[in-house]
């Protein structure tokens, strides 16, 4: 049986990683894999989803013995360097509802709005510190084609009797943003912000409580399948029941999964503190802020007064080759750093200190997927969470301890599971030279209507052919 090649994460500098995960001085807390182990369950991935499906499972099954591989330490990728924003799945109701149904759209997006609660329940009974702040999430225009970019999911939600959102008007969004560049949006009340690497590593100590082995710097350099598979590591062999992969973009190199996904860059920057500049603009609570724009633009502010500006770059590498310039780009944050003085001009004496950047594993449905590879019943996945994943993630975590425990119920049988329904993408190097074409024409159409200008018929053409 053939083996299964993984390409080892490029792990970032210590200078490269997040705010998030330098402001905690996050590192590995547990051991290298060294010389041979067994377990049940494998999990290839120490983020949120790995974390959330080991919990999952110990929850069902609390006797199965769970091992996971890390290759950096837990919360170094994605997890970590997230923009820290928590919303529900109401926000792509109408994504979900093309792709799974109406039942399964309001039964995952009502998991998404438990999960939130979940994680206040987390913080508030001390098992978990992560800086969690449910004062809204914001869904906003700056721009006239930006109005109304909300309409297809708020108006379902009302269709379908759930009110989970208001309309803001101007100066709605000037109080609780302090800018008034914004306008018109959107706010989920019970939605806001977290400090994801907090999360991270809060998740990886409640699993080593609950009994799971963790072993970070540990990339899975090879899997050989079988009815007992064996992770390959550079320092030992796990021989495992059954294994999940929940290393988002890096999944990418399985060619399988390849042909349902493309991975892209996001940026992100953060600030010095600043919170007297900040609560002379009145910009105290902490709504996270998203701007309606294609390369959606993210943003908060943490408690300490540091200002989070993230952004959804677009930057694609060939054959999904992931290396060093994901995590952090060459612009030292430029992009971001234009748009938070547009939003924000007050804040243009005020020092950049942090920018960062990470691959997001992406289909061309925005939304997740998870199944098991074709030839191989017990290798499970999740993959292509496209950049949402904090409130989404304890989801996951159900739907994979359903198929990994071999249960036949509302989440082994929901509409995300099974790739065969996703839209395939073009090969190489059509879908490497067709992006950057596309990502060309987006860029631009974004930076006309940002000044409500209107883009030529040939960029508005060639940005709607992104997925």
């Amino acid at each position: 049986m053939r083996t299964i090649t993984l390409r080892p994460p490029v792990a970032a500098a210590r200078k490269d990683r997040s705010y998030w995960l330098q402001s905690i001085e996050a590192e590995a807390a547990t051991s290298p894999l060294q010389g041979s182990a067994e377990c049940d369950v494998a999990i290839v991935g120490g983020g949120y989803a790995g974390m959330w499906t080991a919990l999952r499972i110990k929850e069902h099954a609390p006797e199965t013995r769970i091992t996971v591989l890390e290759a950096d330490f837990c919360g170094s990728g994605a997890s970590g360097r997230n923009g820290g924003q928590v919303h529900s799945w109401f926000a792509e109701i109408d994504m979900l509802l093309a792709l799974v149904g109406e039942s399964d759209a309001l039964m995952l997006c009502e998991a998404t709005a438990d999960a939130i609660e979940e994680l206040r329940h987390l913080q508030t009974s001390g098992a978990l510190d992560m800086d969690l702040r449910l004062d809204g999430w914001l869904w906003t225009a700056s721009s006239t084609a930006q109005e109304g970019a909300w309409g297809a999911a708020y108006n379902l939600c009302r269709a379908l009797g759930k009110e989970r959102f208001r309309l803001l008007q101007r100066g709605d969004i000037l109080r609780r943003t302090g800018s008034g560049v914004s306008y018109a949006g959107i706010v989920e009340d019970r939605a806001g912000t977290v400090q994801p690497a907090k999360l991270a590593l809060g998740l990886r100590r409640l699993a080593l409580e609950k009994g799971v082995t963790i072993h970070e710097n540990s990339p899975v350099l090879e899997i050989a399948p079988g009815p007992r598979p064996h992770l390959r590591t550079a320092g030992g062999t796990l021989c495992a029941s059954k294994v999940v992969l929940a290393a988002n973009a890096w999944l990418s190199a399985i060619p399988e999964l390849h042909s349902y996904l493309y991975v892209v860059s996001s940026q992100v920057v953060a600030t010095a503190p600043a919170p007297e500049l900040l609560e002379r603009i009145r910009w105290t609570d902490g709504a996270s802020i998203c701007d309606a724009q294609h390369h959606v633009l993210y943003y908060q502010r943490t408690p300490g007064g540091e200002v989070i500006f993230g952004r959804g770059t677009g930057g694609i590498a060939f054959g999904d080759r992931i290396d060093g310039r994901f995590n952090r780009d060459s612009g030292k944050g430029a992009d971001n750093i234009r748009e938070m003085h547009r939003v924000y001009p007050e804040l243009k004496d005020v020092p950049v200190l942090y920018d960062w950047s990470g691959p997001i594993d992406c289909t061309a449905q925005h939304l997740p997927v998870f199944d098991h590879l074709r030839d191989h019943p017990n290798i499970f996945y999740a993959v292509g969470f496209n950049g949402t994943g904090i409130a989404q993630a304890p989801v996951a975590g159900r739907i994979m301890a359903s198929l990994v425990l071999g249960y036949d119920d509302v989440w082994s049988r929901c509409g995300l599971v099974g790739i065969n329904k996703r839209t395939r993408l073009p090969p190489e190097p059509l879908r490497y030279l067709g992006a950057r074409v596309v990502r060309r024409a987006i860029r631009r159409k974004n930076d006309l209507e940002i000044l409500n200008r209107k883009p030529g018929r040939l960029t508005r053409f060639l940005a709607g052919l992104a997925p």
